[in-house]
């Protein structure tokens, strides 16, 4: 390691809000870096460790061998800078909460904020410089009102091949969790989003990332998209026999949407299962609303006239115009997750919360935010008048079995 050792210091254990908690801090001022530690070591840390730039601080990961709980680091250091730091943690999928530190303007931090998000980094929030105590004592309380997902960061334990994937999918291993949304208003569950999950015999629940790229990529996306609209009208139906008034969201694939007969193939998937299509929303992303135009504005137009709810997921995300999405006969909007999670503490996310649930009022159509993690998120999408939430805060995904009892606990 470059210049001086590690350096591992323990607190007291008293109870304060680093108790218990691993951390690493990334600074390469040696008296502000000491003055950070000494105020962690004060909020009662378990064990702190200190590195001068970003490649010290991946040394000590490899090194240790054993997570942290949560990263502080500056972003403008010599060497290995912050910004590169972080988007090593988010490709290596480390699992750690982040806690910028930065004398940079409020403006390029709220950037540097929103390029964590996008690498999967769960971020606390910003210290500006000098740092106080009373800062982050009140971030570090964020770490326990929402812990990380383990969903999110828990890496498959192998690369899957694109044939192990197809024979899985031929095997019924492949099906859908749930995680529930509630109405802001009311309370009320009003129903759940289908999220794909692979139950391998040899690796359990095996997430997303580790099978959708390589099957959009090789065209081979169809099998899972009926797969999940089969079984997520099944078992929705299921819950409105038992007296559940739930509905289901389901995500459909950017390369099905252009293909002229998708539209009453979807149709007859989910009504063979016995559920009205008026009980299903299909969501979509921003970016496959404006590919090959004519045809998807064909597709979503019959699928809305055949009563389902059309979502433009991840909203906020893509290129799309205002006159865009006006041509499109969606029912709902889905703000994404990095601007509703950002809001409570980022003046330009809660700008873009706000304006694009102004949007979905005047458009007449339901507002969505997802990523709701903190009660602070829950209460800030409610103050600005957002219709429905989702989020970990709220639950996390869920199989089918387990959805019924949790309603019904939650009611």
């Amino acid at each position: 390691m470059p210049n001086s050792p590690a350096k591992q210091r323990s607190g007291d254990g008293s109870e304060t809000p680093a108790k218990g908690l691993h951390l690493l801090v990334a600074e390469d001022h040696e008296f502000q870096r000491g003055m950070m530690v000494q105020m962690l070591e004060n909020l009662g840390a378990k064990s702190i460790h200190e590195a001068e730039d970003g490649r010290s601080a991946l040394e000590i990961i490899r090194e240790l061998g054993h997570p942290f709980d949560i990263i502080v680091t500056d972003i403008d250091m010599p060497g290995m800078d912050g910004m590169s730091l972080i988007r090593s943690l988010g490709e290596a999928s480390s699992g750690a909460a982040l806690i910028i530190t930065s004398g940079l303007d409020r403006s390029l931090l709220d950037t540097i904020e929103t390029m964590s998000a996008a690498y999967g980094m769960r971020l606390l929030g910003t210290v500006e410089k000098p740092p106080t105590q009373e800062r982050f004592a009140d971030l570090i309380s964020l770490y326990w009102r929402a812990k990380p997902n383990p969903e999110r960061f828990k890496p498959a334990r192998e690369i899957f091949s694109l044939d192990e994937i197809i024979e899985g999918l031929q095997n019924d291993q492949f099906e859908p969790f749930y995680q529930p949304k509630i109405d802001l208003k009311t309370g009320r569950v009003k129903g759940a989003e289908a999220l794909a999950r692979w139950r391998h015999p040899r690796d359990g629940i095996v997430m997303p990332y580790a099978f959708l790229g390589l099957l959009e990529e090789n065209s081979e996306i169809s099998e899972l998209t009926w797969t999940m609209l089969a079984r997520s009208a099944r078992d929705c139906q299921e819950w409105r026999n038992a007296g559940l008034d739930l509905d289901v969201a389901v995500n459909l694939s950017v390369k099905q949407l252009a293909d002229p007969g998708i539209s009453d193939a979807i149709t007859w998937q989910v009504t063979n299962q016995g559920l009205e299509p008026r009980h299903m929303t299909l969501e979509i992303t921003e970016s496959a609303a404006m590919t090959n135009v004519g045809r998807v504005l064909e597709n979503l137009t019959r699928l809305r006239i055949k009563g389902f709810g059309l979502s433009i997921d991840d909203y906020g995300t893509g290129y799309s115009s205002m006159q865009q999405l006006t041509r499109i006969p969606f029912t709902e909007l889905k703000i994404d997750q990095s601007f509703v999670m950002h809001a409570a503490h980022q003046e330009s996310s809660r700008m873009i919360l706000e304006s694009s649930l102004d949007m979905a009022r005047k458009l007449g159509v339901v507002s969505v935010a997802e990523g709701v993690e903190t009660r602070d998120d829950l209460n800030l999408v409610r103050e600005c008048g957002c219709d429905l939430a989702q989020g970990f805060f709220i639950a996390r995904p869920m199989p089918s079995t387990d959805l019924p009892d949790w309603v019904r606990d939650y009611s």
